[in-house]
């Protein structure tokens, strides 16, 4: 093990027993996790000596196997080859047999083998550019007494030669079929018939036989794939205008999507495909049979359904604005329409077309006000919660133990927070519709109603309750005040001598009637209080608290 490897094998082993005191682990624990980590990395060692017995093995096996080739390749051939023998390692032994068992082979196969093969090949192309139907059964003779490598030189020269012109021409007719092959996918035609009408060996069927590579079968290719392209061209642009025509047709009666994908093929031409991009059978003469049915009956439903899709295109448009609180004025939208399809002044296309183009610039327009329509919401949801709370505050059994009183006391806790929140609410949405009335040159509208105007006026509303409500509390103090100041100077009465306009009530011992209505004393002036959460109060002039008597 090198000192990298110790340290970092060490340092692990110190973090691990860190994480272990910190996890709390026991000893037994901690060494059983060692013992497993130990055993762990034995097997791992094992396993690498075992592969590498099994590399080692099949080292030697190859040495014997090239030294025993090499013995009999010698007796074959009647050559005795010499070679040094190293005492070191397989694989430079084997480093020292490889070439010399590679010569050997070259020598059986090269001079006895390729003679005959080039001979072979030599035949065939000169039959195939000659345009023989029938193949080359067997080469020519082998003249064993001349093996030597200047005749083997010539004849691959002259087969490289007839290669070369079988190559040039191979590669056109492999060009023409794989365009054959291509068209009668894409147009759903019998390709081996079309081949069979220029060779019968350009077919899959004719396999024993090589495909024909003279003039004549050069030229009737070029020809067959010049006429069907012509004719792949037609059909695209027919299935094009078809596949235009189902799109304005589809859009026009809001054909559902489920019904639209049985033609995905032909809409998919209308993007301009390349030619190697164009499925197959996309251009087939069932698909533009079928193209054609449906156009045609399309057109067949056209008529009969235009007035029912502009008025559910206005519906739609009215859902648009109604939904985002812009001003839309249905009655006459739909009165005009009506009388102009009624009249005929307008084609019902135009008068689509129209309003589609009216839907879009709704959504654009509704798509701008969501953010603000959003903060409008929050807005009056606030105002509905300050609301609720006024009626609560006013409802003197609201401490009452009845059911649902916690609730409401939550509730009421949330709305005081939400409360707060208005006046920013309010700054922020202000701000808001300012920006956006700037950036378009026109009033906000909320249900025809502009909205920066409502909202100055409930910032008016709101300074108007808050001044009241200050008032209110300074009539109370007043009013706290000046019975004070009777109690004083007139002192205390007996509860049984009961003021005028003093309630019967007599739970408390001391009790200050704000808050009830009380007449006052004929001859003598009152004092009227303010608005207050709970209602008017009136305290007369010669109001005095008295004590209960027991």
């Amino acid at each position: 093990m090198s000192p990298s490897s110790a340290t970092t094998c060490t340092s692990l082993l110190q973090e691990l027993q860190i994480i272990w005191d910190e996890i709390g682990e026991s000893y037994n624990d901690r060494d059983k996790m060692l013992l497993e980590l130990e055993q762990e990395c034995l097997d791992i060692y094992n396993k690498k000596v075992e592969k590498t017995r099994k590399y080692r093995a099949e080292l030697q096996r190859s040495l014997a196997q090239a030294e025993a080739e090499i013995a009999s390749l010698m007796s074959a051939l009647g050559e005795k080859v010499s070679f040094p023998r190293k005492e070191g390692s397989l694989k430079e032994q084997i480093s020292t047999v490889k070439p010399v068992l590679e010569d050997l082979v070259m020598k059986k196969d090269l001079r006895r083998k390729e003679l005959s093969e080039t001979l072979t090949q030599i035949a065939e192309i000169s039959s195939n550019i000659a345009g023989n139907d029938y193949p080359v059964t067997s080469g020519p003779e082998i003249d064993e007494s001349d093996l030597t490598q200047r005749k083997l030189d010539e004849l691959r020269a002259h087969l490289q030669d007839l290669r070369n012109e079988k190559a040039v021409r191979l590669q056109k007719v492999n060009s023409y079929i794989s365009a054959v092959h291509e068209l009668s996918e894409i147009m759903s035609f019998d390709f081996s018939k079309a081949l069979s009408s220029v060779h019968s060996s350009l077919t899959e069927l004719s396999k024993t036989h090589s495909k024909s590579i003279s003039n004549d079968t050069l030229a009737r290719l070029a020809e067959l794939v010049k006429s069907l392209k012509e004719e792949k061209h037609e059909r695209l642009i027919k299935l094009q205008g078809l596949g235009r025509s189902m799109q304005e047709l589809w859009n026009i009666m809001e054909t559902p999507m489920d019904e639209r994908r049985r033609f995905d093929h032909c809409s998919d031409l209308l993007s301009g495909l390349a030619d190697d991009a164009l499925k197959k059978g996309c251009l087939g003469l069932d698909i533009i049979r079928e193209a054609k049915d449906e156009v045609k009956r399309l057109n067949t439903l056209k008529s009969s359904k235009m007035k029912e899709l502009v008025f559910k295109r206005q519906c739609e448009l009215e859902e648009i604005c109604i939904g985002n609180h812009m001003d839309i004025n249905s009655d006459a939208a739909r009165k005009n329409l009506f009388n102009r399809i009624e009249s005929g002044d307008g084609d019902l296309y135009d008068i689509l077309a129209s309003i589609d183009g009216e839907i879009e610039k709704a959504k654009a327009e509704a798509l701008s006000r969501k953010e603000i329509l959003d903060k409008v919401d929050k807005w009056r949801h606030s105002k509905e919660e300050e609301k609720w709370l006024d009626d609560y505050e006013k409802d003197e059994n609201r401490f009452s133990a009845v059911r649902g009183a916690h609730k409401n006391l939550k509730r009421a806790e949330k709305a005081r927070s939400l409360i707060s929140k208005i006046p920013a609410m309010i700054d922020v949405l202000i701000t808001k519709v300012k920006s956006w009335e700037k950036e378009r040159g026109v009033p906000f509208l909320c249900d025809k109603h502009p909205l920066l105007q409502t909202l100055e006026e409930d910032i008016a509303m709101r300074a108007q309750r808050e001044e009241e409500k200050r008032q209110c509390r300074e009539q109370k103090r007043l009013q706290g005040q000046l019975a004070t100041e009777k109690e004083a100077k007139y002192g205390s009465k007996s509860a049984k001598k009961k003021p005028l306009g003093q309630s019967l009530n007599t739970d408390n011992v001391t009790k200050t009637p704000i808050g009830r209505r009380i007449g006052s004393t004929p001859g003598r002036s009152a004092i009227s209080g303010g608005k207050d959460c709970r209602g008017n109060s009136v305290i007369p002039l010669n109001y005095v608290a008295l004590q209960k008597e027991d």
